[in-house]
């Protein structure tokens, strides 16, 4: 199983640097960029460990930390604090609070994931997962028509976008239980690279895993690349998102 990393933070950059620095291990990360925001996912989702900014607005990182300790379900979750100051005072309220660590900006991914060590077991050979409420990556291509989820993959499917996507799928796959019906669009794929013809061959095989009825949308481009590959030779690629739903 990934282990669960939280960060929140209400800068774009940190959180790059975050799920940077532990992309090369198999970890699931989840974004947030404020106390509320990242509250929520750590009830959702209970994560391993949270990496947390202190200053943020909505809700700070210190209110945030307080409320994590008066919830017995997230008090035991490890957090690791982020901040922009080294003094005495600063640091003896959060360790007070009972954070496991904290790191003073700015910082070097190796060094989190020196400290994150200390915490938590990583594992080798990481999936860049990324997926959450605040800030998904993957999320933007996932919505959902006449209650069938609609995957649109971007023009360029590149292996890190194609990781995340694939973990996306998998979630929504797992945590329902039995999703019914998925449609993936690809007919704004220009570059049918290696990472894309993956992506789909691993789509088809979690969908048959999962007992849900898969229905791709494309070209005849598309169709014929697809064609060469055992597990989706035989599928057959609908010109519409509509015809999709139609089909099914």
């Amino acid at each position: 199983m990934p282990v669960k990393i939280l960060s929140v933070d209400d800068s774009r950059t940190i959180r790059m640097i975050v799920k940077k620095a532990f992309s090369a291990y198999d970890c699931q990360i989840f974004e947030a960029e404020n106390g509320v925001e990242g509250l929520a996912l750590a009830a959702k989702e209970k994560p391993d460990l949270i990496i947390l900014d202190i200053t943020m607005p909505v809700m700070t990182g210190i209110e945030m930390l307080g409320k994590l300790k008066e919830d017995p379900q997230l008090q035991n979750i490890p957090v690791i604090m982020l901040t922009a100051e080294s003094g005495k005072d600063n640091v003896m309220q959060i360790v007070k609070m009972g954070v496991k660590d904290y790191i003073v900006k700015p910082f070097k991914g190796e060094q989190l994931i020196d400290r994150a060590t200390k915490i938590v077991d990583l594992q080798p050979g990481g999936r860049k997962a990324v997926s959450g409420v605040a800030d998904s990556d993957a999320g933007r291509y996932l919505k959902t028509e006449d209650g069938i989820p609609v995957l649109k993959l971007p023009v360029k499917v590149s292996r890190n976008v194609a990781a995340q996507i694939e973990t996306t799928i998998k979630s929504i796959l797992v945590k329902a239980g039995s999703v019914p019906r998925l449609i993936v669009d690809l007919s704004q794929v220009s570059d049918f690279n290696m990472s894309a013809i993956q992506l789909i061959i691993s789509i088809v095989n979690r969908c048959k895993k999962f007992k849900t009825a898969l229905k791709l949308v494309g070209t005849e481009a598309h169709q014929s690349a697809l064609q060469g590959f055992q597990e989706t030779s035989t599928i057959s690629i609908e010109a519409t998102v509509d015809g999709a739903k139609a089909g099914f």
